[in-house]
């Protein structure tokens, strides 16, 4: 049985950024996960128009009830909104959280801290940085947290 991902990302706004989903996508693919991607899963909503924003919202609700684990890219400053509602959610709902952030600016008034201390909430107290990531390589990475939970067998 493979592990589900959820891929909090604000990328599918935009085709340029679009593209760099897939780098992520086969990361995961090559750890045997299954990636719930939002705006893949939702695109039949939309095109149906009308009113689907609520439409899009429950979809998005219930893959993350349905995912192991919420893997959000959080640039921007601050990060889009709609992946920090989608982070909150999974924090609710106790799931396994993974952050990315390659964006170098600050979006905090920490200097330990490079997001929004609430954020932190989802994350562990001691070793939080272990399920931070700020590059591509840093997800395979053994001494991070996330090769170690993609291994692990799902209970």
């Amino acid at each position: 049985m493979k592990k589900k991902l959820y891929l909090a990302n604000p990328y599918g706004f935009s085709k340029q950024s679009r593209n760099l989903l897939y780098e992520f996508i086969n990361i995961f693919n090559d750890l045997n996960i299954e990636v719930y991607e939002p705006f893949e899963r939702t695109k039949h909503i939309i095109r149906k128009g009308g009113e689907f924003a609520h439409n899009i919202a429950i979809s998005n609700f219930h893959d993350l009830q349905k995912c192991d684990c919420i893997f959000a890219i959080v640039n921007g400053t601050p990060p889009d909104e709609g992946v920090m509602i989608e982070l909150d959610i999974a924090i609710a709902l106790k799931k396994e959280i993974f952050l990315f952030r390659d964006d170098f600016r600050n979006c905090s008034d920490s200097n330990q801290y490079p997001l929004n201390l609430m954020l932190f909430l989802g994350l562990p107290r001691d070793n939080w940085e272990k399920y931070y990531f700020e590059s591509l390589q840093d997800i395979k990475n053994n001494k991070k947290r996330f090769v170690e939970w993609a291994k692990k067998q799902p209970k």
